[in-house]
């Protein structure tokens, strides 16, 4: 993995939260913080964590509760609970809706680092497995366009677009060689296999396209118009 590892750090007392703080960013985590668990998610939906502490009592929402709603969205990423010790069925309720492991307050930083250590290990080496998964399934991605060749499926933010065969081929050109731009001519002679007599079938598929994979279609986020030249779609 690439960067640092960034992790969120969820507990409604300041003091143990800065604590926690000040132990992860000295061994070179990046951190951030949130006091309860609607806070958390907030944080969770704007950064691309590693790894989150999580308080179980909490005002607001507790980490539970948090933990079932990032489990439900489909974040997979490693979530310690600390729990003080009056709190054994929270405990094993968060354990049962998909916690990796908990931790019993008061707890020493280097049992904490510890776990964190472990559990990004092995969060580390699942990223890699699945991203060497892809690259055998020959999937593509740029930002939340996913380009699946073996399967001849597309899907934005994890919904499936359905493509035509012609709008599929275009999308996998562009896909495959981001931010390089193709002319109509060379898209039309690429897909067709013949010298292009009239691109006027490319401007109509690439409006297609931008309607199903495009939030606002005049305003493209990926299928992209360089005036007078042709179309690409941008690395992210």
């Amino acid at each position: 993995m690439e960067g640092k590892y960034r992790i969120l750090i969820v507990e409604d007392d300041k003091e143990i939260r800065e604590g926690v703080e000040i132990y992860l960013r000295n061994q070179g985590y990046d951190v951030y913080q949130a006091s309860n668990g609607a806070e958390g998610l907030k944080v969770i939906e704007q950064q691309e964590l590693h790894l989150a502490i999580v308080d179980i009592m909490m005002p607001v929402m507790d980490g539970v509760t948090m933990l079932m709603k990032l489990r439900s969205m489909n974040y997979e990423f490693p979530v310690i609970m600390l729990s003080a010790k009056s709190e054994e069925v929270d405990k094993i309720m968060g354990l049962n809706m998909g916690a990796d492991d908990y931790v019993t307050k008061p707890f020493t930083p280097l049992e904490l680092l510890a776990r964190v250590n472990s559990h990004l290990r092995r969060y580390s080496k699942y990223l890699n497995a699945v991203s060497e998964d892809k690259e055998r399934e020959h999937i593509y991605t740029i930002g939340g366009l996913e380009l699946n060749e073996d399967t001849v499926e597309v899907s934005v933010d994890g919904e499936p677009v359905k493509l035509t065969p012609m709008e599929f081929k275009i999308v996998q050109l562009l896909i495959k060689n981001p931010g390089r731009v193709f002319s109509a001519e060379e898209i039309y002679e690429r897909i067709w296999n013949e010298k292009a007599v009239n691109t006027d079938t490319i401007m109509v598929h690439v409006r297609n396209i931008r309607e199903k994979i495009e939030i606002d279609p005049k305003n493209p986020k990926y299928l992209k118009v360089v005036w007078g030249v042709g179309y690409k779609i941008d690395k992210q």
